[in-house]
Formats: structure tokens, sequence, C-alpha cells
């Protein structure tokens, strides 16, 4: 077990070193930092002097070095366009995108998976019919064009719900979280289900078809030849080997949902981190394209961690295979 999470461990490094040295390239090849914080009127002499301050004149591999320590302690410089670190810029607005992913999951996790087994289950019921072509519905819809019906028949149309931004806030333990208050959990309500609609869609199919696959192996079918109760035969044995492969998708999905709320930010001019992104590259504010390019590669990795241990926890088998492999 020691030595899988080190091996686990060296190989997030190196991805992260990997990730580190492309969004390093972003200010190598894209745009004049100089240029673009202080502008076309800036003399001669104060761009060299700016150059010298960020270390710009400094060699390659002196600047990239500079930029893993400074990343390996959360500092990825200025940005350009609002003249802030961007470390400050990204702990202001990452816990509106944490909230609406987190709420995002469970929705997600929590309609996906009892659907699935339902769907399985029972395959030729009504209910399972049209859980089977709103799925369907899920996984083609494009995020932005779900939100623009959901905001017009919502929003628009009913009145039921706000369209856009998050609302009231308050402050928790230093983050400021929209559901402790009835204003801001109403803003979180589109949102959410906007970004979980896809990830429903997607896990309730991967569990049906997973558990379809095991309800026909032979330990399910011996289960039932022993007499042992359906409910138990379905949620014991075939539930938990269905989750195994299941979990891998689940974890990177849970993943894309703070990476790719990009669109749904956008959409619903959220505050959060995504939206941050789209306006940087709209002005080319380098320093920010990079920390969230390298934020979101550790979201992943730290992802891909948890998901291999939990293996360790549901599947006995890989805690007994390796012993056994050593000793032959």
């Amino acid at each position: 077990m020691f030595v899988f999470v080190l091996r686990r461990l060296l190989q997030a490094c190196i991805v992260m070193l990997v990730v580190g040295f492309i969004a390093f390239s972003l200010f190598q090849y894209v745009g004049d930092p100089v240029l673009s914080m202080l502008g076309q009127d800036a003399t001669a002499e104060q761009r060299e002097q700016l150059r010298r301050d960020l270390g710009l004149n400094d060699p390659f591999h002196v600047q990239f070095m500079h930029f893993v320590g400074n990343a390996m302690q959360g500092e990825f410089g200025v940005s350009y366009r609002q003249g802030r670190k961007v470390s400050e810029l990204l702990a202001e607005r990452f816990p509106a995108t944490l909230e609406l992913a987190v709420c995002a999951g469970v929705l997600a996790l929590g309609t996906g998976i009892p659907m699935g087994v339902y769907t399985a289950l029972r395959r030729n019921s009504l209910l399972s019919q049209i859980f089977m072509g709103v799925s369907l519905l899920g996984v083609s819809l494009p995020v932005f064009l779900l939100g623009i019906f959901l905001i017009l028949l919502f929003a628009v149309l009913l009145g039921w719900l706000p369209s856009y931004g998050r609302g009231d806030v308050l402050r928790w333990q230093g983050l400021s979280l929209g559901l402790l208050t009835a204003d801001g959990l109403r803003h979180l309500i589109l949102p959410s289900i906007t970004l979980a609609i896809f990830q429903i869609a997607l896990i309730m199919r991967m569990v049906r078809a997973e558990m379809l696959e095991v309800q026909r192996t032979d330990y399910i079918k011996f289960a039932r030849a022993r007499g042992l109760r359906e409910k138990m035969v379905n949620f014991t044995y075939a539930l938990k080997n269905t989750l195994v492969p299941v979990i891998t998708i689940v974890g990177l999905q849970l993943g894309s949902l703070i990476a790719f709320a990009i669109v749904t930010e956008t959409v619903f001019q959220w505050p959060g981190m995504g939206l941050l992104f789209i306006q940087s590259v709209q002005t080319a504010d380098i320093p920010i394209m990079a920390a969230y390019l390298v934020m979101i590669s550790l979201v992943f990795v730290v992802i891909n961690l948890t998901v291999d241990l939990l293996y360790f926890a549901v599947d006995p088998r890989l805690r007994v295979e390796r012993p056994t492999a050593s000793r032959a």
C-alpha cells in the first residue's frame, strides 16, 4: 500500500511539473507582459526597469524554477488587468466555484446512481423508459443551451428563480457561502442543475450498464440459487461490484465539474474561477490563465489519487493480488 501511494505521488509530481512547464510557456509565447502592464506610452527605461523587476532578463531555466517555486507557495504574480495578486483573485472566486461544483456533484451522485439502479432492475417499466429518454437528452444537449432554456422557463416565463449572479452570501470559516442564505440558495438552483444534468445522465447510464453486466455473472446467479433475498443480492453483492469500475469515471467527472464549470458560470454570470478565466482570456491576462491551468490540473491529480486509493477500499482483490505475485 505504501509503495503504491509513493509511486502515485511521484507520478503526480511529474504531471504537475509538465503542466507547470506548459503554463509557464504562456508567459513566453503569448503577448508581452511589460507592454500589457505599462501600456504603449511607457518609456524604454520604464520597460527595462519592469523587466528587471519581473526577472524577465534571466535565463529560461532560471525563470522556470522561480515560477515553480512561487507556484508551490500559491503565488502566480500580479494580474495584468486588475493589478492585484492572482492568489487573492483566485481565493475570492474559488468558494463560488467550489460551492457550485459540490452542489452539482451531490445532485449528480444522489440522482444518477438510484436512477441507474432502478433502470437496471426495472428495465421494462414506464418510468425506466422515461429516465432513459431524459438521460439521452441530458447527454446530447449542450450545457449553454440547457442553461438558456432553464433561464427562459424558470426565470423569464415563470419568474420563480433568478437568472444570474450569486445572491446574498455569508462568511463561514473564511469562505463565502450562498447556501447559508435563502437568496443565495435560490440563485444556486439553476446553475447547479445545469452543471449536473450531463453528469446525472452519464452516471445513470453507466451504473445501469454495469449493473446489467453484473446481474449476468455466475456469483449473482449462485447467490439467488442459495435463496438469498433479492434486495440483498441486488444491493449488497451486485451494487458494490457495480461501483468498482464506476468510481474512476465518477471521480474524473466530479473533477470536471470544477474544470468545465466555465460555460455554466458564463451563462449565469456566476462569480467563480471559470468566469474569471474567461475574462482573463479576453484580455490576455496570462498570470490568471496560468494559475487556473495549474489549479485545475492539481484538482484532477488529487482526484485521480483519491480514486486509486478507493479501489483498495471497494475491491478486496487489489489487496491480495500484489502479495501473491511477489511471493511467486
